[in-house]
């Protein structure tokens, strides 16, 4: 007989919370790299799929390299493709880590590849769009790691100007008053490798439209393990859903030994009606099923849309 071919790479995970593509690759111990294409962003980059490349800013949780494997290879492909530097985001303490692993490359290629190193201190900020920030925050695991939220500050007219005409506010605005408040509205927030903590209660986290986080484990056995391991377990993740106000709580680094299946098992019976707006990014099957009724109601509307446009017969 001849030997069978070797087994098929994994594909990306993909959702679709509007308006924010969450995809990626994401397994406990081995890969995780997470892609936000709105947002310009990854999280982690344990391996580099080719369409990470399309985004500038790479996110760092922590020096483990099933998080950090692909990094070199990202920067390095953006400028052999034309793309203009990668920019590495993370916790200052890895930095100069990050920097020498970085130069050991540039020693072994005989080749200088240039990237931006943008090291963030607690609750530091920095802009990667206009008008959307990056904030950093330390988390808890077996390495100096980092959590991150996305924000987008908007300016809003104080309640007591909103009546006024454009003529008197911009009188008040020449006077030098401020008539305008800062809002800052939370859209992604990024726990990568931790175990319970208070970080889990933040506001910008809390009220982040989308959540990202791991699970790791799921047997009701494996609490210690989860423990030792400073990794979030299902019953850590059922008891957080009761304060997360997000749209969707997206669950990544589950264990290759774990069934998909028997994880939404878990989930439902430990987190009950609260599990409804879990999504587990590499279940494949339930994503695309998903994918295919949000394609399927939105022809919908278009044709409704189309329908009650069209002129009467």
């Amino acid at each position: 007989m001849i030997p069978k071919p070797p087994p098929r790479e994994g594909q990306l995970g993909f959702l679709y919370i509007p308006p924010f593509r969450v995809q990626g690759l994401s397994v406990a111990g081995e890969i995780t790299s997470i892609q936000i294409p709105e947002l310009d962003i990854c999280f982690d980059m344990g391996a580099c799929p080719r369409a990470a490349l399309a985004s500038r800013n790479v996110a760092v949780s922590h020096g483990h390299m099933d998080h950090i494997g692909g990094l070199a290879y990202y920067c390095s492909q953006r400028r052999f493709q034309g793309m203009g530097n990668g920019r590495i985001i993370c916790d200052a303490r890895i930095a100069p880590a990050v920097q020498r692993m970085m130069a050991g490359f540039v020693d072994l290629e005989q080749q200088k590849t240039p990237f931006d190193l943008v090291p963030l201190s607690p609750d530091q900020q920095f802009e990667i769009k206009n008008n959307i920030f990056i904030r950093g925050f330390p988390t808890e695991h077996t390495a100096p790691s980092f959590g991150y939220s996305i924000i987008e500050k908007r300016s809003k007219l104080k309640p007591e100007f909103v009546d006024l005409p454009q003529e008197k506010l911009k009188e008040l605005k020449d006077r030098g008053v401020e008539i305008t408040r800062l809002l800052e509205i939370p859209l992604i927030a990024y726990l990568g490798d931790t175990q319970p903590g208070p970080h889990l209660v933040r506001e910008d986290v809390r009220k982040a439209q989308v959540v990202i986080s791991e699970c790791t484990f799921f047997e009701p056995d494996h609490k210690d393990r989860a423990k030792i391991g400073m990794h979030l377990h299902v019953d850590d993740v059922a008891e957080w859903l009761g304060v997360l106000e997000c749209q969707a709580l997206v669950l990544i680094h589950v264990s290759r030994r774990t069934d998909l299946g028997y994880a939404r098992k878990r989930l439902g019976e430990v987190a009950g009606p609260n599990a409804d707006k879990v999504l587990f990014l590499m279940d494949h099957r339930a994503a695309r099923a998903r994918y295919e009724k949000q394609a399927a109601d939105a022809e919908a509307r278009e044709a409704e849309l189309a329908r009650r446009a069209a002129p009467p017969a």
